[in-house]
């Protein structure tokens, strides 16, 4: 049975820089984190950090896409997908760099994740690896924004190859 939660929060360009959020994504995080769009908000959880913007801390500054086609390193318990949520904000957000094409970032994941690992997702989409990918979905947390912004949903969906 999927778990719903629902927070009242602040919406901020980098969604990890808010409390609630970073509290709750920090408490559900599994072991080694890779942590794909991550920002300038360190968090408190064993991360390997990912940001295309050379200025933010990160381990790596690749683009998502390239970094997952590359990783042979340990596999990840959990993998954090928080992309810009829309070509316009891709635009505003890495300095006029576009994102990696989602789908095959998606379709990448698994090569990088541990079995039993998750990924959480953050974006208006509550399934976003799905089955056909050999995911289920455990957990949706709706963040209220307010007024006429919309909601952000964060998914925690389980690997089960």
């Amino acid at each position: 049975m999927v778990q719903f939660e629902h927070y009242r929060s602040p919406l901020h360009r980098y969604t990890f820089s808010v409390k609630p959020v970073r509290q709750w994504v920090e408490k559900r995080c599994e072991g080694r984190v890779l942590n794909l769009f991550a920002g300038p908000t360190l968090l408190n959880v064993d991360e390997v950090r990912n940001d295309l913007d050379p200025v933010m801390p990160a381990d790596y500054h690749l683009d998502a896409l390239e970094l997952l086609r590359s990783w042979s390193g340990q596999m990840f318990n959990t993998i954090l997908l928080d992309p810009p949520y829309a070509l316009r904000k891709s635009m505003e957000l890495y300095k006029g760099n576009i994102c990696s094409p989602f789908r095959q970032l998606k379709d990448e994941i698994p090569r990088c994740l541990s079995p039993d690992g998750i990924v959480i997702t953050f974006g208006y989409h509550s399934i976003v690896m799905g089955a056909g990918r050999k995911f289920s979905l455990e957990r949706i947390a709706l963040f209220s924004h307010g007024g006429a912004i919309h909601d952000t949903i964060a998914s925690i969906e389980r690997f089960n190859p």
